[in-house]
C-alpha cells in the first residue's frame, strides 16, 4: 500500500519504520524541517515502563487543587476559555476511580514492555548510538509519604509484569553514589533494573535516515492543511501548498495537532497538550553527576544522563498550544536539580526547552482504526503523553500489525479510539 504518515516525531518515525518493513511504500510528512523538531526534541529520554501510573488516580483531583495557581508547582492547570480544555478535564475526572487507573496502568505496562523490547531489538540490528545507558531508572524519594505511597503502584506494575522493586534510602545510595550529597536525603525508592536512557531526538534521526534508505520518502517543511477524502475512504492528503498527496491508507501521529486535523471530520479526538519543560546542562568533567536514571516522583523530574550532557526534565502545564517558557517554572527545574545535586550549582550553560505532550485522559495512546468511523483507511498513533519515547516503538509495530491483519501479541483493544 501506499501509507502517508503524518508527523516526523519519535511516533511517525517508528510508524514510517515498521510500515516500509511490511513493503508499504511510506511517505512522512512533517512542517518542520527536520525529523524530531517538537514533542522529540529535548524530552526526559527515560525509556520508563516504571513510569506507567497514570496522572488520573484517586489522588489527584486533591493534589491538582492543591497546586491549583502556583506558577512552580509539578502540575498547573490554567483556567481558559478553551471548551477543549474544559471536556479534557471531565473526561480525566472520569478517569481518576481506582478500578480504571488500575486498567490504565495494566495498558501502558503491556505496551510499555512490548515496547522495551523492540527497541532493544531495532538497537541491535540497526547499531544505533543515541547516548543509551542500561542501567535501569531509580525512583526515589525524599518525603516518606511519597514513598510510602509509591510502595502499592510498585507492587501493581509487578503484578503486570513490571519488575519495580522497593529499595531502602541505603541501597538507593549504592544505586545512584551521587544522590549521597542531596541536600533533601533520600528516604526510599524504587528501582526497575530493565529500563532505560537514551536521547530521543538522536534515535529518531538515526532511524529516520535508516528509513530513507529503506525507501522511505520524507516530505518535511510541508504543513498538512486537510484530509481528502473519497466517499468513505481516505484518499490522501492536502497540503498547505496546494498539493495533493494520494495514499492508501493515512496515519495521523501529530502528537497535540492530531486533533486539530481530525476535528473537521467530526471526530473528537480526546487528546489535549501538556507543556513539559527541560533544562539541559552541558557537564564539565569531574562534576558530581548521576549516571543512572533518575526519576523524582515528589517533585514529577526525571533525570537523565546523556553522554556529557545532564536532561532534567518534567511537570505539566495545562494552558493550550502555548510553548512560551515560563521563567517560574524554569526556576524551579534548576533549583530542585541543585538541591539534589549541589555541586551543579557552578555549572553554566543551561538549555531550557519546552514541549506539547499529546495526552489522553487515562494517558492510554490511541492506536487505533477510524474505519468504524466512517473512514476507511484513516489510522491514529497519538496521544502517548509523557511516554512517546517510551513507548514509540511497540506502538508503531502493534499499528503495523493492525494494518496488515496480523495478531500483534498484546490486547489491542485498550489502544482504541472508544
Amino acid at each position: 500500500m501506499r501509507v502517508i504518515v503524518l508527523g516526523a516525531g519519535v511516533i511517525g518515525v517508528t510508524s514510517a519504520w515498521y510500515l516500509a518493513a511490511d513493503g508499504h511504500a511510506v511517505t512522512v510528512v512533517d512542517r518542520q524541517p527536520a525529523p524530531a523538531q517538537e514533542t522529540s526534541f529535548a524530552n526526559g529520554g527515560q525509556i520508563s515502563v516504571s513510569h506507567a501510573e497514570p496522572w488520573a488516580s484517586p489522588g489527584a483531583p486533591l493534589r491538582a487543587l492543591k497546586w491549583l495557581g502556583r506558577e512552580d508547582a509539578p502540575l498547573l492547570w490554567r483556567l481558559r476559555a478553551d471548551p477543549a480544555q474544559w471536556a479534557w478535564g471531565l473526561r480525566f475526572l472520569r478517569q481518576c476511580t481506582a478500578a480504571r487507573a488500575r486498567d490504565n496502568v495494566r495498558a501502558i505496562v503491556s505496551l510499555g514492555l512490548a515496547s522495551r523490547s523492540e527497541l532493544q531489538a531495532l538497537r541491535r540490528s540497526l547499531a544505533l548510538e543515541y547516548d543509551h545507558l542500561e542501567r535501569g531508572i531509580l525512583h526515589f524519594y525524599t518525603d516518606p509519604r511519597e514513598f510510602e505511597h509509591a510502595l502499592p503502584q510498585a507492587a501493581l506494575m509487578r503484578e503486570f509484569g513490571c519488575e519495580r522493586v522497593p529499595k531502602t534510602a541505603e541501597e538507593c545510595l549504592a544505586i545512584e553514589p551521587a544522590l549521597a550529597d542531596s541536600r533533601a536525603p533520600v528516604v526510599g525508592g524504587t528501582y526497575t533494573a530493565g529500563d532505560e536512557s537514551g536521547d530521543a531526538r538522536r534515535f529518531t534521526e538515526l532511524l529516520a535516515r535508516h528509513a530513507s534508505g529503506r525507501g522511505v520518502e520524507f516530505r518535511l517543511g510541508a504543513s498538512v492543511a486537510s484530509l481528502v477524502q473519497d466517499g468513505r475512504r481516505i484518499a490522501g492528503v492536502r497540503l498547505a501548498s496546494g498539493e495533493t498527496l494520494a495514499a492508501d491508507a493515512v496515519v495521523v501521529a501529530l502528537g497535540s495537532f492530531s486533533p486539530l486535523l481530525l476535528k473537521p471530520l467530526g471526530l473528537d479526538l480526546p487528546v489535549y497538550p501538556a507543556k513539559g519543560y527541560s533544562a539541559t546542562l552541558s557537564l564539565p568533567d569531574g562534576v558530581i553527576a548521576p549516571s543512572v536514571s533518575l526519576t523524582d516522583d515528589g517533585c514529577k523530574l526525571v533525570i537523565s544522563r546523556l553522554g556529557n550532557r545532564l536532561r532534567v526534565a518534567g511537570t505539566a502545564e495545562f494552558d493550550g498550544y502555548d510553548t512560551a517558557l515560563n521563567p517560574a517554572r524554569c526556576a524551579a527545574l534548576r533549583r530542585r536539580i541543585v538541591e539534589i545535586f549541589p555541586s551543579l550549582a557552578a555549572v553554566d550553560g543551561v538549555d531550557y526547552w519546552a514541549g506539547l505532550r499529546p495526552s489522553t485522559p487515562g494517558n492510554v495512546p490511541l492506536i487505533d482504526t477510524l474505519a468504524a468511523r466512517g473512514f476507511d483507511g484513516l489510522w491514529l498513533n497519538t496521544g502517548h503523553g509523557t511516554l512517546g519515547w517510551t513507548l514509540a516503538c511497540g506502538s508503531a509495530r502493534l499499528l503495523a500489525d493492525r494494518i496488515a491483519g496480523r495478531d500483534p501479541g498484546i490486547d489491542a483493544r485498550p489502544y482504541q479510539f472508544a
